[in-house]
């Protein structure tokens, strides 16, 4: 029991602090516009720091995914390489050939390619 008493000892100046200080800014008329300005700032962060940089993000995923053709070797989302045999005429879905040999092709949605494949560099 004694140590209740002594949070609520610790615990209670700091709940008086506050109070004080909550109502010195209510008797001081404080300007609700102060308080909207770091709201806005953090609003404007917020939208540079993560709004524009996924929007770029996006713009090359489409960009890469406008120009997919025959012959692209492409990663699907769930890990499948493969190189595209051919678009389908809605551009909705990609036939890739994952195997050679026997040949295994495979139909996967456009939206379902996360990149293409990156060339292996050359070992001089």
């Amino acid at each position: 029991m004694s140590e209740m008493n002594n949070l609520a000892e610790k615990v209670e100046p700091a709940l008086v602090m506050s109070q004080q200080i909550a109502l010195l800014l209510f008797l001081q008329g404080s300007n609700p516009l102060g308080m909207l300005i770091p709201m806005v700032l953090v609003f404007v962060l917020f939208y540079f720091l993560i709004v524009v940089p996924q929007r770029k993000r996006q713009r090359a995923v489409d960009q890469m995914l406008n120009n997919l053709k025959p012959g692209d070797k492409v990663v699907t989302n769930g890990g499948l390489h493969g190189a595209i045999v051919n678009l389908s005429e809605d551009k909705r879905t990609v036939n890739l050939k994952i195997a050679e040999n026997p040949v295994v092709r495979v139909v996967v949605s456009r939206a379902s390619i996360s990149g293409l494949q990156e060339a292996p560099e050359e070992k001089k």
